[in-house]
């Protein structure tokens, strides 16, 4: 795929905002959902603070060659719901946030030295084109429904309680007319990307979604007519009761929150913590090398060789653990960011770093952050119908060098797809495994279980698509990251 800009250039000041702006929205709506789902008093703010000081620390560990933003990983829902709750005892609160995000850390700590010294051609061994690109694909495909879902809702609810006693929550504005912002959002993206000029087809989501957010802004007006509930489509009650400065999880320490109560037990509970964070940080990493190995794909250099996987991990890792410590969320690479490189053109690392900085300057701008919590999730949903295709899409595209016509590759893709689309999960307590490190175990053990005999005496060779890197040169080190 031809890059508008690469990963070096710098786009000119007017328009790398603009490009920063448009990366912002792309990661926003999962960055900020994660404080809100968790609560116990998270902010959203922080962790949008957090976020952006993750990806600075991962631009600062890969030499700012890896254009990559870190945001709030749902795959830490459940561990973090654990840190709260504290299991087998009371809860430190934030503390045990912030103990989780260093295990989480320390995991890739410990992975990126393993890497260090054993190179990554043990990498491209067991996750070759016909592993990884199916994985990639359903990083994308497992995210549809979440797309589709929001595209058909508001951001309105009521309350109400049912015959049993239960409190019911409902979208107040029609699905049709959500389904319509949305839809309007997706068009004028589409038609931006593809029949705009220069700047506006490098910026699609932005006009996209200022069009849907306007659309909605007209209906949810006309909805305080009587009877016309059902055009509110936005909240914007969100403005009256708006958070002024982020409320860091470090600072709810220094003010002595630690949670629910003292705990009975140290050991006992910092034991839950490592059991609820370490097996999911083994799962992200699966995560991680499938978005490197995509967004690799999209701009032609390999990323597991320069910076190196190493450096990645690193950056990742510790960008989590500093993250933790504003927000309260380990980061993880997102897939909407690397969707966004892919349909803008724009791989500039430097809009990247101007992202993190706009993350970190309007965590404190509080009507802004408010605005951007009340943009509905039909006009979300809209642009992630375009963002999670097209990571869908780069996903097959690395298929398309696998020779399907030989049954062991058929059997790996197959079975990669089935298991991705069909959403198997494992769950051992507090840990989930997600559908698509599900698909990935499986695709690793498929593909080693047809390649136990190797045919002609000799292992298949793996070119990242435009990269022109084989997987024998990948196991080198560059000297740069020595």
């Amino acid at each position: 795929m031809q890059m508008i800009y690469g990963v070096k250039d710098r786009p000119k000041l007017p328009q790398l905002i603009l490009f920063a702006l448009q990366q912002l929205l792309a990661i926003l709506a999962a960055t900020i959902a994660v404080p809100m789902i968790i609560g116990n008093g998270m902010s959203p703010s922080a962790a949008l603070f957090g976020a952006g000081v993750g990806t600075l620390v991962y631009l600062l560990f890969t030499k700012f060659k890896s254009p990559v933003f870190l945001g709030s990983s749902f795959a830490f829902l459940g561990s973090m719901g654990a840190a709260f709750a504290g299991g087998v005892s009371a809860s430190l609160g934030y503390l045990g946030l912030i103990i989780g995000a260093a295990f989480a850390g320390l995991v890739y700590v410990i992975i990126a030295v393993v890497v260090k010294f054993a190179g990554v051609k043990w990498v491209n061994k067991i996750m070759p084109a016909v592993v990884i690109g199916p994985t990639v694909a359903i990083i994308g495909l497992s995210l549809a429904g979440n797309a589709i879902g929001d595209l058909m809702s508001g951001s309105v609810f009521t309350e109400s309680v049912n015959d049993a006693g239960e409190k019911v929550s409902q979208m107040v504005c029609s699905p049709y007319i959500a389904l319509t912002c949305g839809l309007v959002t997706l068009a004028v993206t589409i038609v931006c990307s593809v029949y705009g000029k220069k700047l506006m087809k490098m910026i699609p989501f932005v006009i996209g979604i200022l069009a849907g957010y306007a659309l909605a802004a007209i209906f949810t007006g006309f909805s305080y007519i009587e009877g016309a509930e059902v055009l509110r489509v936005i909240d914007f009650s969100q403005f009256k009761n708006m958070q002024w400065y982020p409320d860091f999880a470090f600072l709810a320490l220094f003010k002595g929150e630690w949670g629910a109560g003292s705990v009975g037990s140290v050991g006992a509970y910092i034991g839950t913590i490592a059991v609820a964070y370490i097996p999911v940080a083994f799962v992200v990493f699966a995560e991680h090398i499938a978005d490197h190995k995509n967004i690799s794909s999209i701009i032609g250099q390999d990323l597991l060789q320069d910076p190196g996987l190493s450096r990645t991990l690193l950056g990742d890792g510790i960008g989590s653990m500093a993250g933790a410590l504003f927000g309260g969320c380990p980061n993880t690479t997102y897939g909407e960011s690397v969707g966004c490189v892919a349909i803008s053109g724009n791989a500039s690392v430097v809009t990247i770093l101007v992202t993190a900085c706009l993350a970190i300057v309007f965590s404190f701008i509080a009507p802004f952050v408010t605005f951007l919590a009340t943009i509905p999730k039909c006009v979300m949903g809209g642009v992630c119908v375009a963002l999670y295709g097209f990571i869908a899409v780069s996903g097959l595209k690395m298929v398309q060098k696998v020779d399907l016509n030989e049954n062991k590759n058929l059997f790996v893709v197959s079975v990669i797809l089935i298991a991705g689309v069909g959403g198997m999960t494992l769950n051992f307590g507090p840990v989930v495994v997600t559908e698509v490190a599900c698909a990935l175990i499986l695709g690793i053990l498929c593909n080693l279980l047809v390649n136990i005999k190797k045919r002609g005496g000799k292992d298949e060779q793996l070119t990242i698509e435009g990269s022109g890197v084989e997987e024998e040169e990948s196991s080198a080190i560059v000297e740069e990251e020595q």
